[in-house]
C-alpha cells in the first residue's frame, strides 16, 4: 500500500471531503460526519490534520477501525511529510501539570475523600464537571451521602472474641464491587484499565460500563484468568446491536448483565452542560451511529443519544432469551418494581439513583433498602440465594458498607470514589483505595462485634431515622470540602 503525503491529506479539509489521520493512518470520514455522536464540528476541527491527540482520550483504540467501512481506510501517511507542530501549553494546563507534580505522596492518602480532593485539583475543569455533576439542584447526590451519615447509626457489641474472617462474597474478597462510570480516559490515559488491573490483583469485581473510554475487549483482555466481571448495559434503540454486544460479553466470560433502567433520558447535569464539553472532546464510543445529537448540552447528552427510552417490562423475556448470564436491573427504587423483578425470575436488583444524576430529590438507595427488603420477604425466606439486592450511591467509608450489608444488601457498589482514585494516582490509587476499605471494614467489624460478613445483621444498626429528612446533622467536613456548589449563568464581562 502506497504512502499518502500529509499535503494530500490537507487538501481534504471540508465537510464535502474530510480526511483525518489517526495513529499514522488516513481515514475518509466524510460520510460519517452527520452520524458522529458528538456532532460533526469536533471532526471538522481536525479535517486534513492529525486527530490522534484528540481521539485517544475518549475513544477505544479500535473505534475508528471497527465502525468505519474498510474502503474508507485509505492507507498510512508518509511520516516524512508530516510537519511536527510543537504544542504550546496554556497557562491553565501549566498550572494543572504543576499540581500533578505536587500531589501528596500516596502514603499520605488516608481516606477516599483524599482521592477526590486530589482529583478535583488536577483534573481539567471539563473532566471534573462531567465526573462530579449531578441532576438539577443536586439534592439527591448530597442526600446519598447524608443518608449514611445522619440516618443510620451502629450498636457496638462488646466483649466478643473477635477474629475477623472476611470471607469471599459474590466471588469478591470484599462486599464491594466497582460500579460502572463512563469515560475513564478523561481522568487518566489508561482509563478503565486501571480498575481492571487493580481488581484482578485484589479479587474485587468490576462492572464494565457501556460508555467506557476503553473498548470492551481491551478491558477483558487486561483481566487475569477467572477474574469476575459484570457488564452494565444501556439498551440501544437497535436491539440487534444490543444482542450482539450482550452475547459477545457472555462469550468473553462476563458473569452478570446489569441493565440500567433508570435512564430513559439522562438527567440535566448543569455543571456539565455549562461546559458544552462535546464541542471539544467528549465522546464515548460504543454503538456509534446516531444523529440529531444535542452537542451544546454537555458530554452526557452527546454520549446518550443511542439509548432506547421505550425499554419496558415486556422486554425482559427477550433479554432472558438472548443470554444465560444473570440479569440484574440497575436503578430500582420501589418495592413494587423490586417484586416485579423477582416475579420475572431475574437474579437481582441494584437500588440506585444513578449517583444523583437522574431524578433529583429521589431517595437514596440505602433509604429504599429497608422497605424493599421487607417487600421481598413476602415472597419467601430472606436472604434469598437466588435473588441479590445491591446498593450504590454515596459510599465513602467502609462503615457505610457495613450499614448497608446489615440492612440486607448483598453487596455495595462504589463508583466515583474508585474513579477518583485512578484519576489521582492511576492503578496504584485504586489498590490503595481497596486497602483503605479493607482496613476500615476490619476495624469497624471489630468495633461493632461482628466476626464475619454473615454476622452483619439488622440488630447491629439503628435505622429508625432513615426516612427523616429534617433534624440536626453533624457537618460532613470532608465531603463538603470537595463538593462544588452549582453556579448561575455568568456575565461575559465585569463592569
Amino acid at each position: 500500500m502506497s504512502l499518502i503525503s500529509a499535503q494530500t491529506v490537507a487538501e481534504h479539509a471540508s465537510p464535502d471531503s474530510c480526511w483525518i489521520i489517526v495513529h499514522g493512518y488516513v481515514y475518509d470520514v466524510t460520510e460519517f460526519l452527520p452520524e458522529h455522536p458528538g456532532g460533526s464540528r469536533i471532526i471538522l476541527k481536525y479535517a486534513g490534520k492529525d486527530a490522534t491527540e484528540a481521539y485517544d482520550p475518549i475513544h477505544p483504540p479500535d473505534a475508528i477501525t471497527t465502525h468505519l467501512p474498510k474502503h474508507k481506510h485509505l492507507g498510512p501517511v508518509d511520516p516524512k511529510t508530516v510537519v511536527k507542530v510543537d504544542k504550546v501549553l496554556s497557562e491553565e494546563e501549566k498550572k494543572r501539570q504543576a499540581l500533578v507534580a505536587a500531589r501528596p505522596p500516596i502514603d499520605e492518602i488516608v481516606n477516599l475523600h483524599d482521592f477526590e480532593a486530589v482529583a478535583k485539583a488536577i483534573l481539567p475543569p471539563k473532566a471534573w464537571a462531567y465526573y462530579s455533576s449531578a441532576s438539577d439542584d443536586e439534592i439527591t447526590i448530597r442526600e446519598n451521602r447524608a443518608a449514611y451519615q445522619r440516618k443510620v447509626s451502629s450498636f457496638p457489641r462488646t466483649l466478643f472474641h473477635i477474629i475477623i474472617t472476611i470471607s469471599p462474597q459474590d466471588l469478591s474478597s470484599l462486599p464491594v464491587y466497582i460500579s460502572a462510570t463512563a469515560l475513564g480516559k478523561l481522568g487518566h490515559p489508561d482509563g478503565e484499565l486501571n480498575l481492571t488491573r487493580a481488581a484482578g490483583k485484589h479479587g474485587v469485581i468490576q462492572m464494565i460500563p457501556t460508555l467506557a473510554s476503553c473498548s470492551f475487549d481491551e478491558i477483558v483482555d487486561a483481566a487475569v484468568p477467572n477474574q469476575t466481571l459484570f457488564l452494565q448495559l444501556y439498551v440501544n434503540r437497535d436491539r440487534e446491536i444490543t444482542k450482539r454486544y450482550v452475547q459477545h460479553a457472555e462469550k468473553r466470560g462476563v458473569k452478570a448483565l446489569f441493565i440500567t433502567v433508570d435512564a430513559p433520558q439522562l438527567g440535566r447535569r448543569e455543571k456539565d452542560m455549562r461546559m458544552k464539553f462535546v464541542d471539544e472532546s467528549g465522546v464515548a464510543k460504543v454503538q456509534e451511529g446516531d444523529s440529531g445529537v444535542k452537542k451544546d448540552e454537555g458530554v452526557a447528552r452527546a454520549i446518550s443519544s443511542f439509548i432506547d427510552p421505550s425499554l419496558s417490562w415486556k422486554d425482559i423475556p427477550w433479554f432472558k432469551s438472548i443470554t444465560n448470564m444473570h440479569i440484574i436491573l440497575k436503578g430500582v427504587a420501589t418495592p413494587a418494581d423490586a417484586l416485579m423483578a423477582y416475579d420475572y425470575g431475574l437474579s437481582g436488583i441494584v437500588l440506585s439513583n444513578h449517583g444523583g444524576r437522574q431524578l433529583d430529590t429521589a431517595r437514596s438507595g440505602v433509604e429504599n433498602l429497608i422497605d424493599i427488603v421487607a417487600a421481598l420477604k413476602t415472597r419467601g425466606p430472606w436472604p434469598n440465594p437466588r435473588f441479590a439486592v445491591f446498593v450504590d450511591g454515596g459510599v465513602r467509608r467502609a462503615s457505610d458498607v457495613l450499614k448497608a450489608i446489615a440492612l440486607g444488601a448483598s453487596a455495595v457498589g462504589v463508583g466515583r470514589a474508585f474513579m477518583y482514585s485512578f484519576c489521582a494516582y492511576g492503578q496504584e490509587g485504586v489498590e490503595k483505595a481497596f486497602q483503605i476499605f479493607r482496613d476500615e471494614l476490619e476495624m469497624n467489624m471489630r468495633l461493632i462485634g461482628a466476626r464475619s460478613i454473615d454476622e452483619l445483621t439488622p440488630d447491629l444498626v439503628d435505622a429508625s431515622g432513615l426516612h427523616a429528612h429534617v433534624g440536626l446533622t453533624p457537618t460532613d467536613n470532608l465531603y463538603n470540602s470537595t463538593y462544588q456548589p452549582l453556579a448561575l449563568a455568568q456575565f461575559r464581562t465585569k463592569l
